[in-house]
């Protein structure tokens, strides 16, 4: 193995240099990561329009990622629930759950939420605030980095265990109350299918800027800064110069609730989109060409990396 991660007593990390000929295998499964199909994955969920729960988008762009999990994973699950929208309407949202190599107890989880923003709160025109966005960073971009890596396990089958979870309704929340954000993830892991532990978790959210840079994000060096060594180690050897390997922001996001739920799980996000001093967040400008393929390969090339050298 390239890299190991142990949580028995004292969690800690050993590395291993691989075999030339192990070397070479974990070379071509990366490469084989295809960051222009995950860009047409990412446009596609675009072209559903705004997929925010209670949008025909949402019902639209539901059925396409069963059916693409489906085609590819060993099994899917569907975790249906009901949440209120801040106007008090009922909506129903649902997780998916793709697994790959099933039967291992062994596992790794890797999610993004796949909803997008009910309103551009942020936007600099304040006429927008009450519109959907498209969401082709703000939650498109980590799913169709999933999409792909789930099209390369059907190729190429990992050996360990891999969820690759689809969360709903991480962008319900009120602007100012992070803590009301994340409805998804915070159902999944109070409802977590039977038997499921999964050794660490990855998240992925806005990780599709055409100028990615990715930092270490304060929550996870708190909370799991083994697995923060793991991905910014591997980065620097696979010379994934997207991932800088120093402190960045404190953010709110989905791998809380995993945390909180006994899953160490770190978050790679790029929240400055494009930059400090313009920022697409949350605004009808996160379209499709504000994004790019070279960024989702340098992501989902890394991930695939430590998949299978686990």
């Amino acid at each position: 193995m390239v890299l190991a991660l142990l949580f028995a007593g004292g969690a800690h990390m050993a590395e291993a240099q691989p075999t030339p000929s192990r070397r070479d295998a974990l070379t071509g499964i990366q490469a084989a990561f295809d960051g222009k199909m995950a860009y047409s994955f990412l446009l596609k969920q675009t072209q559903f329009g705004p997929r925010g729960p209670g949008l025909a988008g949402h019902d639209r762009c539901l059925k396409f990622l069963r059916d693409q999990l489906t085609k590819h994973a060993d099994l899917v699950q569907l975790q249906e629930f009901y949440s209120k929208l801040p106007d008090g309407k009922m909506v129903q949202l649902t997780n998916l759950i793709a697994s790959f190599n099933s039967r291992s107890a062994n596992r790794l989880l890797i999610s993004a939420h796949w909803d997008t923003r009910l309103c551009a709160d942020k936007d600099p025109d304040k006429k927008n605030w009450d519109k959907p966005i498209s969401g082709a960073n703000d939650g498109a971009s980590g799913v169709a980095i999933l999409l792909e890596i789930a099209r390369q396990l059907k190729n190429i089958p990992p050996p360990i265990g891999v969820d690759l979870v689809l969360f709903d309704g991480e962008d319900l929340g009120k602007s100012g109350r992070p803590e009301s954000f994340s409805v998804g993830a915070k159902y999944f892991a109070a409802n977590k299918p039977d038997g499921f532990n999964p050794r660490f978790g990855i998240n992925i959210d806005m990780v599709g800027d055409r100028t990615l840079r990715i930092y270490r994000e304060q929550n996870s060096e708190r909370l799991a800064p083994e697995i923060q060594t793991l991905v910014f180690s591997t980065a620097k050897n696979l010379n994934i110069t997207q991932f800088i390997d120093s402190a960045g922001e404190e953010i709110t996001d989905d791998h809380l609730p995993l945390n909180n739920a006994g899953i160490p799980t770190i978050d790679l996000i790029d929240f400055s989109y494009p930059d400090d001093s313009n920022r697409y967040w949350h605004t009808l400008a996160d379209t499709p060409d504000k994004c790019s393929a070279e960024s989702l390969a340098a992501v989902g090339r890394l991930l695939m990396n430590i998949i299978h050298s686990q």
